[in-house]
């Protein structure tokens, strides 16, 4: 059955192709992050386990709404580590750097995923598409906010 939400299937189709790098940002974040909440070490031990399972909880809640989001618009969400990879803009981390590499590295995850966000947004704003602005908004405050509160461990 054809999609009649008053947003035409092109437009549909580039709103989706965005958030799908959204998705794909925000997957890679969620894996880096859970990886370093297991492997920090050092003075701020508990402090940045407990950081971590925070943020990564909330980025595992993020990943489903993303991911719905896009199959309201009536497209396939991506969903292989090889379409994230090929999407998203954050590399993934293999090794296990220091727990200040691993703060830095999720500062510059959390801007990444803004940044995504951001490009989405003018179009979903230009077709009136009010539940992405939404979702879009929502995200950039968790994200900017997230940053902050890393990039204050740094100081």
């Amino acid at each position: 059955m054809e999609i009649n939400i008053g947003i035409s299937e092109k437009d549909r189709k580039e709103i989706a192709e965005g958030i799908s790098r959204l998705l794909a940002d925000t997957y890679l974040l969620y894996v880096k992050t859970h990886n370093f909440h297991w492997n920090v070490t050092g003075p701020m031990f508990n402090t940045l386990h407990l950081m971590f399972e925070e943020q990564y909880r909330e980025l595992a809640d993020a990943i489903d709404d993303i991911a719905e989001r896009i199959r309201a618009l009536g497209f396939p969400a991506p969903g292989s580590y090889k379409q994230f990879i090929e999407l998203a803009s954050i590399e993934e981390e293999t090794g296990v750097p220091s727990a200040e590499q691993m703060i830095r590295q999720l500062v510059e995850g959390q801007e990444a995923v803004v940044r995504t966000a951001r490009k989405v947004l003018p179009l979903a704003a230009e077709v009136n598409d009010e539940p992405t602005v939404d979702l879009l908004t929502q995200r950039m405050q968790v994200h900017e906010k997230n940053a902050w509160m890393l990039r204050s461990l740094l100081k």
